[in-house]
């Protein structure tokens, strides 16, 4: 009997030593989320498992805008992250020749520099695309022309997004460029006095046609009444 006890007793020690791996690997880990939550509420993917798969990561660009603030390029961004409790946002300016510009540890909306941009006190003194002379002048061309007429912007917080910005344009009220490169040509007042410039010979005839309409008419007046009184 006790033998029996003792070999019963070394089968049941022996069957829980081979089984303790098997029972261990049994135990599914939780694959890295990558900064995605975890959703409690969803089923293992095993339907085993004691982990809820993560949510899946998304990254909307909500704003986009590039604007013109006191002669300085600038880009007005806002994204929307779902999925990921990251608070901060890395912007990479995409450069398809050579070095991007990054920009990173964001808030999730804000407004950034151009890349290029210089601005002191408030007001843009330099813009990408062009450099200045020794004599003052400014030309066209220097190490940020990749980011004109436009760029592809990469917005990383775990999942990321990448879309294409235009640069903003030059206009009378706000400069993007240098004075007097481009805002020149878009000022509607020279091509205004070239209208009406143009427009003076056109009155004059005009105005001799309804002269000459004036004079034809009283004279046919005048012969009527005299008509009448022979």
């Amino acid at each position: 009997m006790r033998k029996l006890l003792r070999t019963c007793l070394a089968l049941m020690i022996a069957v829980l030593v081979v089984g303790a791996p098997s029972m261990a690997s049994a135990v599914t880990e939780p694959p890295p989320t990558d900064g995605c939550e975890i959703n409690a509420d969803a089923p293992a993917a095993d339907g085993e498992g004691d982990y809820a798969p993560p949510l899946p990561c998304e990254l909307r660009v909500v704003t986009k805008n590039p604007i013109c603030d006191n002669d300085v390029p600038k880009l007005q961004y806002a994204v929307e992250a779902i999925g990921t409790p990251n608070t901060t946002v890395t912007i990479t300016w995409i450069n398809p020749s050579g070095a991007d510009v990054v920009q990173s540890g964001l808030p999730l909306s804000g407004t950034v520099l151009w890349p290029g941009a210089v601005e002191q006190n408030g007001k843009g003194v330099d813009w990408p695309g062009w450099r200045q002379l020794p004599d003052g002048t400014w030309v066209e061309g220097d190490e940020y022309d990749w980011v004109r007429p436009s760029v592809q912007v990469k917005f990383e917080v775990n999942p990321e997004a990448t879309v294409t910005v235009a640069y903003p344009p030059s206009s009378p009220q706000c400069l993007t460029s240098p004075p007097g490169s481009s805002v020149l040509a878009d000022d509607p007042t020279p091509e205004l006095s070239a209208t009406g410039s143009n427009a003076l010979p056109v009155a004059l005839v005009g105005g001799g046609l309804v002269a000459a309409g004036a004079i034809a008419l009283a004279a046919t007046m005048r012969h009527r009444r005299r008509a009448q009184q022979s």
